[in-house]
């Protein structure tokens, strides 16, 4: 007599032999797909970084130019911490290393557009 002649339930039952690891076509699978993302994603960041840098820079240069021309440098950050929250800010540099805020710009830098002297809408 077996043990499952008291449970009926437990008739023909087998234990499921314990699982194996995944087969190395489906780890070769996984990591195909995860470098095809990093592919896909990757040249987007390291876009749009190279072209916020680049554009911080260049406003930050007509900003020290126009706001503080004494200045021997200028230098661009990205803090997380500023007047207006995260973001690029532009600081100018003076003799003696003393920086001093000129511009933050915030999370997305826009290149510099002088204001334009409109002309007064004229009544007709």
């Amino acid at each position: 007599m077996t043990d499952h002649d008291d449970e009926p339930e437990l008739a023909g039952y087998e234990p499921i032999p314990p699982r194996r690891g995944p087969r190395p076509v489906v780890v070769m699978m996984r990591v195909v797909v995860i470098l095809a993302i990093v592919g896909l994603v990757l040249p987007g960041v390291l876009v749009t970084y190279t072209t916020a840098v680049r554009t911080a820079e260049n406003a930050c240069a007509v900003y020290i130019a126009m706001d503080a021309p004494g200045s021997i440098g200028q230098r661009v950050a990205f803090e997380l911490s500023s007047p207006i929250g995260p973001g690029w800010n532009c600081y100018s540099v003076a003799f003696g290393g003393q920086e001093t805020l000129v511009k933050a710009f915030g999370l997305i830098p826009v290149g510099f557009a002088p204001e334009r002297n409109r002309p007064e809408p004229s009544d007709s």
